[in-house]
């Protein structure tokens, strides 16, 4: 299309019926042109303010959903708090000791609500305050009671002379000491690690307040494949 006024009058271009210029008739092609230029021309501030009003949106909508994802992790933040001071504790098993039961780097949670409502009895997994060193923990057995006469022969645990079942620990990880017999006393539990030739416990530290068991193991819950409870 060219720029002569005959395109301006004639949008759809000059035809061979249309008149011919007049030599004589004087040029405004730069006049016509301008108001086409302008109407062209004259949308552009609004769409570049509704550009700029689409961004504020949406960083106002950012802005939202950040202050949103804040908001949750505070409160999972919070939560994790109140249910490691309260109520549970995750946990890492390191060394061999509870071994074949728990391996070395098994994740644990450990209920430490369990002993508020009654007392740790024979046969669980706890978690404990190390009694020589009650910076350091340890997850051992519980074994006997308080008020409990323990003693071992050639590796076999007798409470009260009744030998405790411990088909759990594989004879390759069975000992052959002998222990006792002693009497637990109030307010002390007797414990031992499933893996009995390479275990520091009872037998070696003796007893263990209760206000040093923190709680009882629950559930493993790593590696996925061996995730139980207890």
């Amino acid at each position: 299309m060219s720029d002569t006024p005959d395109d301006l009058a004639w949008p759809g271009g000059a035809s061979a019926s249309s008149p011919p210029p007049d030599p004589g008739a004087p040029r405004h092609a730069e006049a016509a042109a301008s108001p086409r230029a302008e109407a062209a021309t004259a949308p552009e501030p609004a769409a570049r303010q509704a550009g700029v009003d689409w961004r504020r949106e949406q960083l106002v909508q950012f802005g939202e959903h950040l202050l949103a994802w804040f908001k949750t992790l505070a409160s999972a933040a919070v939560y994790a708090t109140l249910i490691v001071t309260f109520g549970f504790q995750v946990a890492r098993v390191e060394g061999q000791s509870m071994a074949p039961t728990l391996e070395d780097q098994d994740r644990l949670i450990v209920n430490k609500l369990a002993y508020r409502l009654r007392d740790p009895q024979v046969g669980d997994i706890v978690m404990l305050y190390y009694p020589v060193d009650p910076s350091k923990s340890f997850v051992k057995r519980v074994m006997a009671e308080p008020g409990d006469t323990v003693r071992i022969a050639d590796g076999h645990v007798y409470r009260n002379e009744v030998l405790i079942d411990d088909s759990y620990v594989p004879d390759a990880y069975r000992s052959h000491d002998d222990w006792g017999p002693e009497v637990v006393p109030e307010g002390y539990y007797f414990v031992m690690g499933d893996h009995r030739n390479n275990s520091s416990d009872s037998r070696h530290w003796k007893f263990v307040p209760k206000r040093y068991i923190i709680g009882k193991v629950q559930l493993r819950w790593w590696p996925l494949p061996h995730a139980r409870l207890f």
